[in-house]
């Protein structure tokens, strides 16, 4: 029987290349010169430090635009609270990997209301559609391609006939 699996999976050495261009960037700009603004990451979680909030927002935008030469959707990043303590600000964000229950079951309701001969079980943080033929599958990556309200990037990998 026929199947695919719907992932959402941002990669970590591209995310973490893009960390390091951005740090070399902020070493050499003129507003970032002697101001310990950096970017660290560890696992999933990138930490922004810099003496203020606003330039906080200027090493983001720095740091987006490197994500974004590299292939890295904006939708799996998840930005947590500025925490400004002293003369130092912070902010965490999160590389979402895998897709969650909450989002796997909206998009099990969304299959299912298609009315397209297709079944999609939840496997853990990835979602697994199949059916009786080809033509099926591939309406359903159509119909999940078209959910631009969604807020987390999707990939439909392990296609298998």
């Amino acid at each position: 029987m026929p199947s695919f699996d719907v992932v959402s999976k941002a990669d970590l050495h591209e995310v973490a290349n893009a960390v390091d261009q951005t740090n070399r960037e902020l070493g050499t700009r003129f507003d970032f010169k002697d101001t310990g603004a950096k970017v660290e990451l560890k696992e999933a979680v990138m930490t922004a430090e810099a003496p203020s909030r606003f330039q906080i927002e200027q090493l983001l935008d720095v740091l987006r635009t490197r994500l974004a030469k590299r292939g890295i959707d904006m939708k799996a990043l998840d930005y947590g609270k500025v925490v400004e303590a002293g003369q130092r600000a912070t902010q965490t964000i999160t590389v979402r990997q895998g897709i969650d229950s909450d989002h796997a079951r909206k998009l099990v309701k969304h299959i299912k209301d298609s009315k397209l001969k297709v079944q999609a079980a939840i496997q853990g943080d990835e979602l697994r559609v199949s059916g009786k033929n080809r033509d099926d599958l591939q309406a359903a990556i159509a119909l999940l391609r078209k959910l631009e309200d969604f807020d987390l990037p999707l990939q439909y990998v392990n296609f298998r006939d």
